[in-house]
C-alpha cells in the first residue's frame, strides 16, 4: 500500500498528490523534491491521503527525498531573481507590441535549468510570441524558457491584494485550492442584487464567495414558500413579497394592513 502525500508548492496553491513511500519517515510541514513537467520543484507535505483512498493506486509520482538545507536556500536564490526577469520580460513583450498580454509571474524549477513564464490573454487564440520567445532565449541562453497560459481567477489568485469585498487578502490567494464554477443562479438565490459591482471580483469573473452560503440558502428555502404566492396568516391573507431563508421569516403584503413577518408555521399555502 503507497504512502501518498499531498504537496503544495505556494501557500494558497493547489494540492498535489505524490507517492512518499521511499521517505516513510516524511511528516507533516517537511519540504520535499518532486519531479514535475517544470523540472524538479521543491515543494511542502501539507496532508496525507488516506490508506483507503491510496490502496492499488500506481499512478502517484514518486517523492525523490526530502529537502536538505542547499535546496532550501536555492529555492531562496531563484525566488530572488523571479521578479528580476519577469520585469524584463515585461519590457521586452512591450517591444513586441504584446501590450494585452499580462505577464503575471515567472518560476524558475529548483536548479534554475527550466524558467516558466505564466501569462494571462483573455482574446481569443495566442498571440505572436516568436520575436519575445527568441529574445529571452537569447538574454538566458543556458535556461528553458517556457510560457503558459492561465486564466483571469489565477491571475488575481497569484498577485494577490484587497478583495472586492474589502478584505486585506483575496480569499482565493489566503486559503482557496482550487476554484468551483460559480453561476448566476447563486446569486439570485442568495436574493443578492445582480449589479456588476456586487457580484464580480477583482478578476473580472463572478465572485467565489457566492457559494458560500449557496447551499444553506437552497436548503432553507425548501420548506418556504414562493414569491408571489398567495397565502393565508393569522392576520389574514396576502402575497409572499419576500423570503429570509436564514432567519426563516416571510415578509407577507396583507393590503390595508401592510407588510408583515411570519414564521413558516404561520403561513398557508392557498392552492389555487
Amino acid at each position: 500500500m503507497a504512502l501518498v502525500v499531498g504537496i503544495r508548492f505556494h501557500g494558497g496553491g493547489k494540492t498535489y498528490h505524490f507517492n512518499a513511500s521511499a521517505c516513510p519517515e516524511i511528516q507533516e510541514r517537511d519540504y520535499v523534491i518532486v519531479e514535475t513537467s517544470r523540472g524538479q520543484q521543491l515543494g511542502q507535505v501539507v496532508s496525507f491521503l488516506d490508506a483507503k483512498d491510496s490502496k492499488g493506486n500506481k499512478k502517484w509520482k514518486p517523492i525523490l527525498r526530502i529537502a536538505s538545507s542547499r535546496d532550501l536556500v536555492m529555492r531562496q536564490v531563484w525566488e530572488k531573481k523571479e521578479q528580476s526577469v519577469l520585469e524584463t520580460c515585461r519590457e521586452i513583450a512591450l517591444g513586441e507590441n504584446l501590450s494585452e498580454v499580462k505577464f503575471v509571474s515567472a518560476e524558475y524549477s529548483l536548479e534554475g535549468e527550466t524558467l516558466v513564464f505564466l501569462y494571462c490573454y483573455e482574446e481569443k487564440g495566442d498571440p505572436n510570441f516568436g520575436g519575445l520567445l527568441a529574445k529571452l532565449r537569447k538574454k538566458y541562453p543556458k535556461t528553458k524558457i517556457e510560457l503558459r497560459r492561465i486564466g483571469p481567477r489565477d491571475t488575481a489568485k497569484i498577485i494577490g491584494g484587497m478583495g472586492a469585498c474589502g478584505r486585506e487578502i483575496r480569499c482565493c490567494t489566503e486559503f482557496m485550492t482550487e476554484f468551483i464554477p460559480i453561476s448566476i443562479k447563486m446569486a439570485k438565490e442568495q436574493g443578492i442584487s445582480l449589479a456588476p459591482t456586487e457580484i464580480t471580483g477583482m478578476c473580472g469573473r463572478l465572485r467565489c464567495c457566492l457559494m458560500y452560503e449557496y447551499e444553506q440558502y437552497v436548503e432553507a428555502k425548501k420548506t418556504l414558500p414562493k414569491r408571489g404566492k398567495m397565502v393565508s396568516t393569522p392576520k389574514g391573507e396576502g402575497k409572499v413579497i419576500r423570503l429570509n431563508p436564514l432567519s426563516q421569516k416571510i415578509s407577507v403584503d396583507l393590503g390595508e394592513a401592510g407588510i408583515q413577518d411570519f414564521d413558516p408555521d404561520e403561513v398557508e399555502r392557498i392552492h389555487s
